[in-house]
């Protein structure tokens, strides 16, 4: 009996030798692994070159214009001509001319011969001619205004510098005027100053200058 006591216990501790206890779970740890955001790409500014506007060539003018009409080239030389005349042979030129009447042609060489005048008022006169050839209606008259345009800005522009000048000489004369008004005062003052100074002084009161 004591044996089989002995036995049970003996195969009870075997038995409890044989089974291994069973290790305490470990808790699991979850590791959460962030990923930051990319950053954003930087922003690539496209920059569009200014394109200057286009510039547009002067024009040339044309070498190979179309030549004058037979009438201009004929006023052309006849100016030409009488540029070349003296004062005396100019004036002559001119009585001949005479009225051109409303002929555009006889107008415009009545123009050019006056034009070549010194006198102010043949320049008056040479413009008057050329405005009626640009205000005329007459066909034979269309060939001859550009000319006559041209030749009425030069006088006027002309007689615009005339003018200046004898406005200038107006003022130089009357300053001269004035000049010569103040030197000739001056002048009697001092002849009045010499006169006094040459004069003798004057005897006492009472007393007598005796007689030479």
């Amino acid at each position: 009996m004591r044996i089989s006591l002995s036995a049970a216990a003996t195969a009870l501790l075997v038995s409890a030798c044989g089974t291994m206890p069973t290790p305490p779970t470990e808790p699991t740890v979850t590791t959460v692994i962030t990923t930051p955001a990319p950053a954003p790409a930087p922003q690539i500014l496209v920059i569009t070159p200014v394109q200057a506007p286009a510039v547009t060539p002067p024009e040339a003018l044309n070498t190979q214009a179309p030549p004058l009409p037979d009438v201009v080239t004929a006023l052309l030389t006849y100016s030409e001509r009488v540029r070349q005349l003296n004062p005396s042979d100019l004036a002559a030129e001119i009585a001949v001319q005479g009225d051109p009447g409303n002929v555009p042609l006889r107008q415009m060489q009545l123009a050019l011969a006056l034009m070549h005048s010194p006198q102010a008022v043949d320049t008056a006169r040479a413009l008057a001619q050329l405005q009626r050839v640009v205000g005329s209606s007459a066909p034979e008259a269309t060939p001859l205004k550009p000319l006559a345009r041209l030749l009425g800005y030069q006088l006027m522009e002309q007689r615009r510098l005339e003018d200046g000048l004898e406005r200038q000489s107006q003022q130089l004369r009357e300053n001269q005027r004035r000049i010569d008004q103040l030197n000739d005062r001056l002048e009697a003052m001092r002849a009045i100053e010499r006169s006094l100074t040459t004069r003798p002084p004057a005897a006492p009161n009472g007393s007598r200058t005796a007689p030479p």
